[in-house]
């Protein structure tokens, strides 16, 4: 079996002085390795190809096969770590909520720890004296607990 912390120190070493950084490592059964990383500039195939080479110098297929999968974490995947968070402040995002809200807003903060972020949702709101309501931005703030799922909100407008 392929061990993973040493599959995840070795992905961190290759990464390291880039700013790209892990998003998530999978093994599944048979092998099948998974690796999923992003960065706040984007991930192109040489970075990948830099960890494939990296891992592959480490963990010998003669000694146990492995198949090995090194991408981005997708465009419209939702968010499992920190610095996805940190990378999205400024763009919309939506968020399903446990409760079942679907929220859609600009990502304005998110705090050190991760576990608590920030969006500004827009609103009708009746303002009283005037004939038509009027759309405010009201922040609204969420523990990462509290959500089924954030992800990048894709707006063609």
């Amino acid at each position: 079996m392929i061990d993973k912390q040493l599959l995840e120190q070795t992905v961190a070493d290759a990464i390291e002085g880039t700013d790209a950084f892990i998003v998530d490592i999978n093994i599944a059964p048979g092998n099948i390795i998974t690796v999923e990383i992003d960065s706040a500039t984007g991930v192109d195939i040489d970075t990948c190809a830099a960890i494939t080479r990296r891992i592959e110098s480490v963990f010998d297929r003669d000694e146990e096969d492995y198949e090995l999968e090194v991408g981005s974490a997708g465009l419209t995947s939702p968010f499992k770590v920190k610095g996805q968070y940190d990378k999205n402040i400024g763009n919309d995002v939506e968020v399903l909520t446990r409760d079942g809200r679907k929220l859609t807003g600009c990502l304005v903060e998110v705090n050190a720890d991760g576990t608590e972020f920030v969006i500004e949702v827009t609103r009708k709101v009746k303002v009283e004296g005037k004939k038509r309501p009027e759309m405010i931005q009201e922040p609204v703030r969420l523990a990462v607990a509290d959500t089924k799922y954030v992800k990048y909100l894709i707006n063609f407008k």
